[in-house]
């Protein structure tokens, strides 16, 4: 878990595990926004699955 801190005051907001979250603080009521981007599990996996239905395949 990581902790989420007011990025103005400081203030311990959460700890949490997250991939995106908005929190206004209670002390100075800044809004806060942070956000992790997501890797795929696999490198290139998306890439290849779209590489597949671009090909003209007659099977298909």
């Amino acid at each position: 878990m990581e902790t989420v801190r007011c990025g103005k005051c400081t203030k311990m907001l959460a700890r949490a595990d997250y991939i995106q979250i908005e929190i206004k603080c209670p002390r100075c009521g800044t809004l806060n926004l942070k956000a992790k981007s997501l890797e795929p599990e696999r490198r290139g996996a998306s890439i290849r699955k779209e590489a597949h239905h671009d090909k003209k395949d007659p099977d298909l």
